[in-house]
This record gives structure tokens, sequence and C-alpha cells, in this order.
């Protein structure tokens, strides 16, 4: 039953946001960094709390294994 139902992140504006959502968010921040010098998970919280989200940075790190997207040392291109 949990399949269907998706948990919700709590937002300062009182507007909960989807897990699902953040998870995309998360991959759309990723997508769109610099291969040479890709986003820590860190820094990922900090641009999600730009948009109002507020997410433990053990929580990215989750979702982004998750999404089958390795940690940023092993996402780092060197050439």
């Amino acid at each position: 039953m949990k399949y269907f139902f998706n948990s919700a992140i709590k937002r300062d504006n009182h507007n909960d946001i989807a897990s699902e959502s953040v998870k995309q968010a998360i991959k759309s921040i990723i997508s769109g960094e610099d291969p040479k010098a890709p986003l820590s998970d860190q820094r990922i919280v900090e641009i999600l709390g730009q948009d109002d989200i507020k997410i433990a940075r053990r929580t990215v790190a989750k979702y982004r294994e998750m999404l089958g997207i390795l940690s940023s040392s092993k996402r780092k291109k060197y050439f």
C-alpha cells in the first residue's frame, strides 16, 4: 500500500510538497551541475532551501541514492 502514497515534506509557508517532487528537483539540480565541480549534498540542501524546501542532508543523500545518482566525489569528471 505504501507504494501508492507519496510522503510529504513540510515547507515554511505551510504548503507540503510531495517527496517525489523533491526527488525530481534533486535530479534536475544535479543534471545542471558542472561535471568538473559537482554539487555536494549540503549544497543541494542550500539550493532547495532557496525554494523554501527544508530538507536534511541525509535525506538528500537517501533520495540521490534512490535515484541511482552517485556521490559528488564519484560524479566528478577529471577531463
